[in-house]
């Protein structure tokens, strides 16, 4: 059975003046993609007005919420012992936001009590995405 779990979070954008503006944002798991979480944010705060998700490694959220982590276009590290700052890069620039740990921790628990840790199967996940990339050649 397929499990989608979603939790609304607040984040902060911090700006280049170093001003905080709230931004609405939904974390979301799939069990059908057990090794990733995805940020969904909606469309009235994205510059080309269309919505924007991140998707990231579930380990690497695990691991950003004790320390530094990432090395890609995700980074994570905590801020303190109550904020979270995820940093996202791409090709139109960088965005650093912020979140309440206990959030963030109360969603990754509720991811693992999904799918444990170590209990990812992505076989038939695997198996999908050679069967589409091979029917294409």
């Amino acid at each position: 059975m397929d499990i989608t779990l979603q939790q609304p979070a607040r984040a902060r954008l911090i700006t280049a003046e170093e001003q905080e503006l709230p931004v609405p944002a939904t974390l979301r798991y799939v069990s059908q993609d057990p090794l990733a979480v995805h940020l969904d944010f909606p469309a009235e705060v994205s510059l080309d007005e269309a919505g924007v998700t991140w998707t990231f490694a579930r380990s690497l959220l695990s691991e950003g919420l004790q320390g530094p982590a990432g090395s890609g276009d995700v980074h994570i590290w905590p801020c303190g012992r109550a904020r979270t700052v995820l940093e996202f890069h791409s090709p139109y620039g960088l965005a650093l936001l912020q979140f309440d740990t206990a959030a963030l921790q109360r969603f990754l628990a509720r991811t693992y009590a999904v799918v444990g840790a170590g209990r990812e199967d992505v076989s038939e996940a695997l198996e999908e995405g050679l069967s589409a990339l091979f029917d294409e050649v």
